[in-house]
């Protein structure tokens, strides 16, 4: 019985510290999303505007990620396997927006990019900080720790973009990097989803016996 109470008291713990750090990064990347995509359009940088999107889909995914927190795993691999389909569906917007760019001649502003791409790094650094202990869990958290992993790894990509700009003068290297963060996103959503559907399968095979 005392074995049975602490085993409870210990996953109630960890429950409160999950929520805890997942409201932490919704803060932060519900924030980020809206400085994000504002600098993006007045600089006409494509790299910061899909950046934002990412912080808007990761804030997405925390929101959901405390929504089913305490719910059996199949609810939880369920909420993954929608949050995969929404980083692909990201990614190959993103995709289509730098396929469009290549029409567009203007180099965006390289200070405003340079600037908001290292705040948008200390973010996401901080955030994978907060969420690395969880990098092997259930798909449901796997996929929070991913999203920021990918993104702060986006971060650096657009600081070379950033320089790119500066020292070209032209806009290829905003577009090089928006199509590169669309591929991260395809990936991480592939990985994510096959998760999810590992975990559904058993339960799926036990349903029909």
């Amino acid at each position: 019985m005392g074995h049975d109470c602490c085993e409870v008291d210990v996953e109630a713990a960890r429950d409160r510290s999950v929520r805890r750090v997942l409201w932490t990064v919704l803060a932060v990347n519900g924030g980020m999303f809206v400085a994000e995509i504002s600098a993006g359009v007045a600089a006409g940088s494509l790299a910061l505007q899909a950046d934002s999107l990412d912080f808007l889909g990761d804030a997405a995914t925390y929101g959901v990620g405390l929504f089913v927190l305490s719910r059996s795993l199949t609810w939880r691999a369920g909420a993954a396997l929608v949050k995969g389909g929404a980083m692909f569906a990201i990614g190959l917007v993103i995709l289509a927006s730098a396929a469009i760019g290549f029409g567009n001649a203007e180099a965006p502003a390289h200070g405003t990019m340079g600037l908001v791409g290292a705040l948008a790094l200390a973010a996401n650094v901080a955030c994978a900080v907060l969420l690395y202990r969880f990098r092997a869990a259930e798909s449901n958290l796997r996929s929070a720790w991913l999203c920021s992993r990918n993104d702060a790894i986006g971060n650096v990509a657009v600081l070379a973009a950033a320089a790119g700009v500066w020292g070209t003068a032209t806009h290829w290297p905003d577009l090089i990097v928006g199509a590169g963060m669309a591929t991260l996103a395809l990936i991480a959503s592939v990985q994510v989803i096959r998760q999810a559907l590992g975990e559904l399968r058993p339960r799926t095979v036990a349903a029909a016996e």
